[in-house]
């Protein structure tokens, strides 16, 4: 993220070294962990005209990149600070300062040329800083630089109309802001007073004519304005006296001219405001690595000989995108299926239904980082790598099935074969004992989950590897049963003569119980008649007893019933004879009264 960019100051990202461009890897790794769009801000200009002071205020730092105060220039090449950017929070600011341009101490200009090409390839935002005014000399520089554009074309034809007509090159071109520092001219043209962009557009102005003096006036002018369609001038007081120009860096804004801060001030807010995103053809939006990837690129085609093509390097780019585009959608794949596929499958169609889910997923996530993906070559190939790794993933789920199943009936079926070694099965019924426990253990093996496409087939594979074993069981069973049976007849003649000696011996011993049992139930009988003659003649006795007992008692009783009756007589005579006496007592009273 932008915010975790950590820059205390700018850095050299490629150094001229002999007149070969060498890049700071320690920089590349900052460029390479920006995942933001990029806004990328370049000055490029003669040395001593104050490029770096410009860059510091638009970093918001009074110190960064070193200000010269000597005639010495600085490290050669292109220096980079990387920070946020200040007004938007989604955009990262890349501010790039070309150094010792055009410096005493440089030999070959060619070299200067590149450096300054360089600059205007990578930037989103070209500064061009020149001192004074806006002259010849700076005009050719800059038509100079962007002759190498020829080498930016997307046909390698030199014509200018040619460029001109690949609208979707120069919409990828960055804007210009041309810098004039020390002014000292009057904005009037023809005593009307103009702007600082009408004065860019004045000293731009083809002239008319058709003589070679004209054309090559005017060729320059053509070629910045197709290239630059969007164009901003700043002028720029002389900031202080030139006395304190070496310390102005130390200085405060209440000690520089006050027209000079203000210049200064709307500089940055137009940069700012105007951050344009670095795109390359195709609105593609560049963000840290593919910055990386552009720089590459480039400073590799500049030090082999070969001057930077745009179409090449963005082609370039778009393998390294694409490339990884597609690593990345391979590794999604992997990724999902590892988590989703458990191998065996228990169908092909299962498999297939998974693979095509997650081939879904891995091309979406092959269409979210790719680019210029020119006629889907590279969509194409990560089909074929999915195909490919859907086809091997068909390999490793026979072979799953197939080891599974070999397992399974190996813990299934090993013990019956360890049987089939004891000789279990080697006795007569054994064949039938055998194919009993097979298809018992068929059935167990049928009930195991999981065991994939190859289940059958393993099955019937193991299962003919056993016919042998199973032929030889019946051919030893039919044997033993066939010596079983004569033996068995045999027994069975011998038991049939056993049988009936014991018959015999069974029916003599039966009659012999018959006889001792007649015996015994006439003796029985006998004592039998004795026991009840007995009974009868106690019972004879018992009831003459009780025959002379119940006489007695009803004896008894009428003895009883007599003694009753004569006692009722007795009282009843009494009573009548009380009543006599009194009745006659009673009488012969009444006579005496």
């Amino acid at each position: 993220m932008a915010s975790e960019i950590h820059m205390p100051g700018p850095m050299c990202l490629i150094e001229n070294i002999n007149e070969q461009l060498m890049i700071n890897q320690e920089a590349l790794k900052i460029l390479s962990a920006i995942t933001q769009p990029v806004v990328v801000v370049a000055i490029v200009g003669l040395y001593r005209t104050g490029k770096s002071y410009l860059m510091n205020k638009l970093a918001g730092k009074k110190h960064g990149f070193s200000v010269g105060s000597t005639v010495q220039s600085h490290t050669k090449g292109i220096w980079m600070w990387c920070m946020p950017h200040p007004e938007k929070s989604n955009l990262t600011l890349v501010l790039m300062v070309v150094k010792a341009l055009g410096s005493l101490e440089t030999v070959d200009k060619k070299n200067d040329t590149q450096v300054f090409a360089l600059a205007m390839l990578l930037s989103s935002i070209f500064v061009y800083n020149t001192m004074n005014k806006i002259d010849q000399e700076a005009i050719n520089l800059l038509h100079k630089v962007t002759e190498l554009t020829n080498l930016l074309r997307e046909r390698s034809s030199s014509d200018l109309d040619e460029v001109a007509d690949s609208a979707d090159f120069v919409s990828s071109f960055p804007d210009l802001v041309w810098t004039l520092r020390d002014f000292f001219l009057e904005l009037e043209i023809d005593e009307q007073v103009i702007t600082a962009d009408e004065y860019l557009e004045n000293s731009l102005r083809p002239k008319q004519g058709t003589d070679q003096t004209v054309q090559n006036f005017n060729l320059p002018r053509l070629c910045i304005q197709k290239f630059f369609p969007m164009k901003k001038c700043f002028i720029f007081e002389l900031p202080s006296h030139r006395k304190k120009l070496a310390q102005l860096e130390t200085l405060r804004d209440d000690e520089l001219d006050p027209e000079f801060v203000q210049q200064v001030a709307e500089f940055c807010s137009y940069i700012f405001s105007h951050s344009k995103i670095k795109a390359l053809p195709g609105d593609i939006k560049v963000n840290g690595p593919r910055l990386e990837s552009l720089m590459l690129t480039y400073v590799n085609a500049i030090n082999s000989g070969d001057l930077p093509c745009m179409e090449n390097a963005v082609l370039a780019l778009a393998q390294i995108e694409n490339s990884a585009a597609v690593q990345k959608a391979i590794a999604h794949y992997d990724q999902q299926m590892g988590q989703k596929v458990q191998l065996p499958t228990e169908t092909l169609q299962e498999l297939l239904d998974l693979h095509r889910a997650t081939e879904r997923e891995a091309i979406e996530v092959f269409m979210k980082s790719s680019f210029k993906d020119v006629d889907r070559k590279f969509q194409k190939d990560l089909v074929t790598q999915l195909e490919a790794k859907q086809e091997d993933f068909c390999k490793q789920n026979l072979q799953a099935s197939s080891d599974r199943c070999s397992a399974l009936l190996q813990g299934i079926f090993g013990p019956l074969e360890e049987e089939v070694n004891q000789g279990i099965y080697s006795k007569p019924g054994g064949y039938r004992l055998y194919i009993q426990k097979m298809e018992s253990l068929k059935k167990n093996y049928y009930q195991e989950p999981r065991k994939g496409i190859q289940a059958e087939e393993t099955l019937q594979k193991y299962l003919m590897s056993k016919e042998s074993v199973s032929d030889a069981i019946l051919q030893t069973d039919l044997i033993l049963t066939a010596k079983e049976k004569e033996l068995e007849e045999a027994r069975m003649k011998a038991e049939a003569a056993q049988a009936e000696a014991q018959k015999l011996e069974e029916i003599r011993r039966q009659n012999q119980l018959m006889m001792e049992q007649r015996e015994r139930l006439h003796q029985e009988q006998v004592r039998q008649m004795e026991r009840d003659r007995a009974n009868w003649l106690a019972e004879q006795q018992r009831a003459q007893e009780r025959k002379i007992q119940e006489e007695a008692k009803r004896l008894e009783e009428r003895l009883k019933a007599e003694n009753r009756r004569l006692q009722k007589t007795l009282r009843r005579l009494f009573r009548q004879q009380h009543h006599n006496y009194y009745s006659l007592v009673g009488h012969h009273s009444c006579q005496v009264v």
